[in-house]
């Protein structure tokens, strides 16, 4: 992963969803996480973004939480 990626990773994957491509988290620890960057159909695996910066975690986190309860 690039020196800008580790500086700025929420856009990164900002970056990596505007044009086109996937990205899934395949690990997630209390202070870090692991991101898989796909290629644009979602097949092959690009490279992985590996960090536990704040922010990033709650960018992750409000992602993959599961839609509230309808009432």
């Amino acid at each position: 992963m690039s020196d800008r990626s580790h500086h700025d990773p929420v856009g990164t994957l900002v970056r990596w969803e505007d044009h086109g491509a996937v990205w899934r988290v395949v690990e997630r620890t209390p202070s870090q996480v692991t991101v898989a960057l796909y290629r644009c159909d979602g097949g092959e695996e690009v490279e992985r973004l590996v960090s536990g910066d704040p922010e990033l975690l709650a960018f992750v986190d409000g992602r993959n939480a599961p839609p509230p309860q309808a009432r």
